[in-house]
């Protein structure tokens, strides 16, 4: 009896994987289900499943909008998805300009300014700064490798966020953060109140 499973049952597999993680690409899906490249892009024109790049796109331009501490292009990689106060996760794409020419190892600032432009774009308000950041890089990488970025908010106390996240690189972690994120109140609020101090 093959072990392979029936058609039917890898694109039910499929269409929920996608829905779930739609950021893996074609060479990944075809990992998971143990079959070649070509069988999942013709599984996903059958299920009218467009590329990664452009499932990505379409989760990007709903979430971009709710964005409050920072805007789109401050943002450092491709936001995802994004619930405010609770969870969000955006992909940045290696480029030669971010990496040393000898090894082909990303630097690590580019890995930081990922995760901490994600733990301030989570928080609930129009201006939030990093106040603290508990970080560790778990593996190098490299150069045209995606990095999957995914940050939780896991407590609020009064102005200050903690918010955790976690950086992977095709399923395996390359960097961890826990961040200190704390809303300021805006210049327009302080103006406001010097003017009229009981209000």
């Amino acid at each position: 009896m093959a072990r392979r499973q029936s058609k039917k049952k890898r694109q039910e597999q499929l269409i929920e994987l996608v829905k779930e993680r739609p950021f893996l690409t074609d060479e990944e899906l075809a990992q998971r289900f143990g079959v070649s490249v070509q069988t999942i892009r013709l599984d996903r024109l059958e299920l009218s499943i467009p590329e990664m790049r452009e499932r990505v796109k379409v989760l990007a331009e709903s979430a971009y909008g709710q964005l409050k501490a920072m805007s789109g292009r401050e943002l450092v990689g491709q936001l995802l998805d994004i619930e405010l106060g609770k969870r969000g996760s955006s992909l940045l794409e290696t480029t030669d300009e971010m990496g040393f020419s000898k090894t082909k190892v990303v630097r690590g600032h580019h890995i930081f300014a990922q995760a901490n432009s994600l733990a301030v774009a989570l928080v609930d308000a129009p201006v939030v700064l990093t106040a603290s950041a508990e970080i560790q890089f778990r593996r190098p990488v490299y150069i045209g490798e995606t990095i999957f970025c995914q940050g939780e908010v896991i407590s609020v106390k009064g102005n200050r966020s903690t918010v955790d996240v976690v950086s992977k690189v095709a399923g395996k972690e390359a960097f961890w953060g826990r961040f200190g994120v704390a809303t300021i109140e805006t210049w327009e609020g302080r103006q406001a109140r010097t003017r009229n101090p009981e209000g």
